[in-house]
C-alpha cells in the first residue's frame, strides 16, 4: 500500500502548541493543538515557560499523528511574529528548529512564514476567499489588533501593510482583562463568550474609534471597575463583545472606504466570536463590502495555515 503524499505545519505561538498535516489536494489529515497552562489569576506568560511549555507539547502532538502512512513532501513553520526583519520571539524558535530538523532527516524542503502569514493562510484555506488581489484582513488577538491591507500578485507573492490598529490594548487583551476579572480562567476568550450567551443588554459601553485607530484601553477599565462593583457576569460579558464588534466594524468599515476595499477577512482569536463576527459582518454589509469568515476552529492559533503555505510552495514547484 502507498503512502498518502502530504505537507506538515508547525506553529509554537504564545499560548498554542500546534501541528497540522494537509495532502497535496488541501484536504485535512491531521489538526494537532495544545493550549499552554497558565496559572489561575494570571494574565500571560513569560517567554521562557512558552519556550519550556511548547518543548514538551511538541513531541506529544507528533506522536499523535500516525506518520507511517505518510509521506511528507515539505514542512512549513512559523519563524516570527510578523513577516519583519526585526520581529522577533523566542516561542516561536521551538516549531521552526523541529520544522528544520524533520525536513533535514526526510531531505524535503522547509519554508519560513510569520504567525500573522499563518493565520491569514489559515483563513483563506477555510473561508475559501477573499478571491481578490487586494482586500482587508483583521488580525484580532490576545498578541495583536492589526488591520493589514493585503496584496497577492500573479506569482502568489503576498504582501502585508499595515492600515490600522489599535493605539493601546489589543482586543484579546480586553478580552482577557475583563475576563479574569469576572473570574474566568486565561485565556478568556470562550469561557467569555459561553457566559454572554447566559447575559441582557443592561450595559452599555462606550465606543471609541477615530480613522483608522481604536482604543481599547478606557473601556477595558471601565469594565474591569464594572466586574468588581459586582455587576451581573453575563451582562458584562455580553457588552464586551458588543463594543468589540461595534468599534471593529466601525474601523474596519473606515479603511475600506478610505482604501477602497470591497472585501475582509476576519483572522484571530478574537474573529472567531459569533457576535463579533455578526456584528462586524452587518456593519460592512451597509456599505456592500464582503466579510469572509473562516470556521472558528481556524480563526485561532493553529498550524493549518504553515501546512497550506508549504502546499502552496509544493505547488508552485
Amino acid at each position: 500500500m502507498s503512502k498518502q503524499d502530504v505537507v506538515l505545519g508547525i506553529d509554537t505561538s504564545c499560548y498554542t502548541t500546534s501541528v497540522a498535516v494537509l495532502d497535496l489536494e488541501g484536504r485535512l489529515v491531521a489538526d494537532q493543538r495544545k493550549i499552554l497552562t497558565v496559572a489561575e489569576g494570571k494574565c500571560g506568560l513569560q517567554q521562557s515557560e512558552m519556550v519550556y511549555q511548547h518543548t514538551r507539547n511538541l513531541p506529544e502532538l507528533m506522536a499523535g499523528i500516525d506518520f507511517s502512512q505518510l509521506n511528507i513532501q515539505a514542512v512549513a513553520a512559523t519563524r516570527q511574529p510578523r513577516p519583519l526583519a526585526e520581529s522577533y520571539m523566542p516561542a516561536f524558535l521551538t516549531g521552526w528548529g523541529l520544522g528544520q530538523n524533520v525536513a533535514k532527516v526526510l531531505n524535503v524542503p522547509v519554508y519560513a512564514l510569520s504567525h500573522q502569514e499563518n493565520h491569514l493562510l489559515a483563513g483563506l484555506w477555510s473561508a475559501q476567499g477573499p478571491q481578490a488581489s487586494r482586500f482587508l484582513m483583521l488580525h484580532a488577538s490576545g498578541g495583536t489588533t492589526d488591520i493589514l491591507r493585503v496584496e497577492i500578485n500573479e506569482a502568489q507573492k503576498i504582501t502585508l501593510t499595515t492600515v490600522g490598529e489599535s493605539i493601546d490594548l489589543h482586543a484579546g487583551q480586553f478580552v482577557d482583562r475583563v475576563g479574569v476579572a469576572l473570574g474566568l480562567s486565561f485565556p478568556a476568550g470562550p469561557a467569555l463568550e459561553k457566559l454572554a450567551g447566559e447575559g441582557k443588554s443592561n450595559i452599555t459601553l462606550p465606543v471609541w474609534v477615530k480613522d483608522n485607530k481604536v482604543s481599547f484601553s478606557g473601556v477595558c477599565t471601565k469594565a474591569v471597575r464594572l466586574a468588581q462593583a459586582g455587576v451581573v457576569p453575563g451582562d458584562l460579558a455580553l457588552a464586551t463583545e458588543v463594543v468589540l464588534g461595534q468599534a471593529l466594524g466601525k474601523v474596519l468599515r473606515n479603511i475600506c472606504l478610505a482604501q477602497q476595499l470591497q472585501d475582509v477577512l476576519l483572522v484571530g482569536g478574537v474573529s472567531a466570536n459569533q457576535l463579533i463576527r455578526e456584528l462586524i459582518t452587518a456593519t460592512l454589509a451597509k456599505d456592500k463590502i464582503k466579510t469572509f469568515v473562516p470556521k472558528p476552529q481556524y480563526s485561532g492559533d493553529g498550524a493549518v495555515g504553515a501546512a497550506y503555505y508549504a502546499l502552496l510552495q509544493v505547488r508552485k514547484d
